[in-house]
């Protein structure tokens, strides 16, 4: 299983709109990538590492792929309207990480 990582890093003045990240955002994804993504999770920032401290990414989204391969063929023609679309829930540029789920 391929683990699509979206992390929001925490910055000052930044705004993201959880409820439309949710609702909208990663909704439109799942649909617009027929059945390819077999699910996605969302997670709010709490602290960083010190108690106390604010947390380094303000959210980190993941979707899940049976494979890279299905991964690229699903995100490749909707990419464009995807990437549109982050001005509408976040002021922030994600970072991307592809991963290989190990355990889980």
């Amino acid at each position: 299983m391929i683990d699509v990582s979206i992390l929001y890093p925490n910055e000052a003045g930044a705004t993201f709109d959880f409820d439309y990240y949710r609702e909208q955002h990663m909704t439109m994804i799942q649909q617009k990538m027929a059945g390819a993504c077999s699910h996605f999770t969302i997670e709010k920032g709490l602290q960083g590492p010190v108690p106390g401290s604010a947390p380094t990414y303000i959210a980190i989204g993941h979707l899940f792929f049976e494979s890279l391969d299905a991964f690229a063929s699903a995100f490749g023609p909707h990419a464009k309207a995807i990437g549109a679309d982050i001005a509408n829930y976040t002021s922030l540029k994600p970072t991307i990480q592809i991963s290989e789920v190990i355990v889980g």
